[in-house]
């Protein structure tokens, strides 16, 4: 890259309604991440009725939220589920948590209630459990470095991953998806999943890298060797919270 200013903007969809798990600590992460290495960073909410400009994002992010607002939320995607799916198979950037993590695979089975449909963006469905999955959780990700992630979770869904998505990490300590495979989150293309918040990307910078990473590589067609950070704070409250139990 020449010297002129490296730029990038997120899409932050449906803020108002999704926002239950401190989902802006995320998108702060990100916001100073780029600021601290001169990117200049733009945010947009992305509301009810909002149209979604694909040309212009570079990172989508949705957070998490209870049935209710998920239903209103489903509805709203299948909108914009073609162009969603053109932008994924551009190399934008998506990063899902919890409940909106659901709505990025085929559908979201609740207990009692209708189907709600997702927008395919990962080959995965979620049904409703009996269990409650809350506390901390370890996962091993083999994709970044430090390979460890940790974060918090609390969802009784149980999300099952088919074909070509992967799991984001392997469990060492917690439920994950299903409490059954061991499997954390999803990830296929530049689409990322994960029932990991409270928030994840302050927990696990090194991830928030990688998506930055990634998003200036979809901006600008080639490989831009990120500016290093004194991370020694952020690594230590990430390995305080490695294999430590609820």
């Amino acid at each position: 890259m020449d010297n002129k200013k490296l730029k990038l903007h997120i899409a932050h969809l449906y803020p108002k309604l999704l926002n239950i798990y401190g989902d802006w600590g995320n998108i702060l992460t990100l916001k100073m991440r780029c600021e601290w290495r001169d990117i200049e960073l733009k945010i947009d909410s992305i509301e009810l009725n909002d149209e979604i400009d694909i040309n212009k994002y570079d990172i989508y992010f949705i957070g998490g939220g209870q049935d209710k607002q998920q239903i209103t939320v489903c509805k709203e995607l299948q909108k914009h589920k073609t162009s969603l799916l053109k932008a994924r198979d551009n190399n934008a950037v998506f990063l899902a948590i919890c409940g909106g993590y659901q709505l990025l695979g085929h559908y979201y089975l609740p207990h009692n209630q209708n189907k709600l449909e997702g927008i395919s963006l990962i080959d995965a469905y979620t049904v409703a459990g009996d269990k409650r999955f809350i506390g901390n959780v370890t996962a091993n990700c083999n994709f970044i470095e430090p390979q460890t992630l940790v974060g918090f979770e609390n969802h009784s869904g149980l999300t099952y991953l088919e074909n070509d998505t992967q799991p984001l990490a392997t469990v060492q300590i917690g439920n994950g998806n299903n409490g059954q495979d061991k499997t954390e989150g999803a990830r296929f293309m530049n689409v990322f999943g994960t029932y990991l918040h409270g928030s994840f990307l302050p927990k696990n910078v090194s991830f928030a890298d990688y998506l930055i990473t990634l998003a200036l590589k979809k901006r600008y067609s080639e490989n831009i060797e990120l500016k290093k950070l004194d991370d020694t704070i952020e690594q230590e409250n990430h390995n305080l919270l490695i294999n430590k139990k609820y």
